[in-house]
């Protein structure tokens, strides 16, 4: 079976014509390329207009003994579906065998979220004599007051951050952009790593627009902010899971507990559906029934 062709005229149509993501094209590529290489491999099909809809559950079924969850699968089917719609749009195939194919109920973990004290340790850590703490001061302060992804975080370049007007523009998925409104302690962090260290951190010949620099003078990675907030959370001694994304969690429940709007939240953090945002009222809730059962006389 032979598609590479098609796969790169798909991949095309995603990125010029729907406007996706670098990080969701690379999504479609690696969900793809499994799809593909079972096909051919396990099922050992000859042509895309081969497969019908029994193969394709075959395949989810086969994720699923591998251990893979229901988000995992979800995407999976989103992904072949967006393929097939493409083939038979292109009539490159004369059926789409994606038709009909129900998508699994998606259990919902509640996010890992801190506390405030958490947050306090960990906005503190970051040593303020050298030019790499100052830098991933800026970083968690602006995570935190502004809830955006880590992705976005990386991506911002100078003119993103306006810190007189006291706001922020990213661009998300989608290349969405959103004004987030940014706190006094989030600006002086970032107006002190503009002046004291991002010159220091400025090393190439070169010049860079990239906000936050790593130590070769170039845009950080997001492998680089992983090791950078992991090493942050063992000096914090925060013994929860600390991801990039809790920082996000912790900005929305924070908000939510103290009485801020649902869908200003939601706009905030720039979810398309507000029943993304919603997950976080339950968060709300739970801690409220901590707080219950360990204060009330009658628990």
């Amino acid at each position: 079976m032979v598609v590479q062709d098609e796969m790169q005229d798909f991949i095309h149509f995603m990125t010029v014509e729907k406007g996706l993501s670098q990080n969701t094209i690379v999504s479609y590529k690696r969900d793809l390329k499994r799809y593909l290489e079972y096909l051919q491999q396990v099922e050992q099909l000859k042509a895309l207009n081969d497969v019908t809809r029994i193969h394709i559950i075959q395949f989810l079924a086969f994720l699923k003994k591998e251990g893979k969850s229901s988000k995992t699968l979800a995407r999976h089917i989103a992904s072949i579906r967006a393929f097939h719609q493409f083939l038979l749009r292109d009539r490159v195939v004369d059926h789409d065998p994606s038709v009909h194919l129900e998508t699994p109920k998606m259990e919902r973990k509640l996010p890992q979220v801190l506390s405030f004290q958490e947050v306090e340790n960990l906005l503190n850590t970051p040593d303020l004599t050298t030019s790499y703490g100052i830098r991933d001061k800026a970083m968690m302060e602006l995570l935190y007051a502004t809830g955006i992804r880590v992705s976005e975080l990386i991506n911002l370049d100078l003119d993103n951050v306006h810190l007189t007007m006291g706001f922020v523009r990213c661009i998300g998925k989608g290349d969405k952009e959103r004004i987030i409104p940014l706190g006094q302690m989030a600006s002086d962090a970032v107006e002190y790593y503009l002046r004291e260290s991002r010159p220091r951190l400025r090393k190439t010949k070169y010049k860079t627009e990239a906000l936050f620099l790593n130590h070769h003078g170039n845009r950080l990675t997001r492998q680089g902010f992983w090791k950078i907030i992991k090493k942050l959370a063992i000096d914090a001694h925060i013994e929860k899971d600390l991801t990039p994304h809790t920082l996000r969690h912790s900005f929305a429940t924070h908000l939510l507990e103290n009485g801020a709007d649902l869908r200003a939240v939601q706009e905030m953090l720039g979810h398309a559906d507000i029943s993304t945002t919603q997950i976080y009222t339950h968060v709300t809730k739970t801690r409220l029934k901590d707080v219950y059962t360990k204060y009330h006389p009658r628990a």
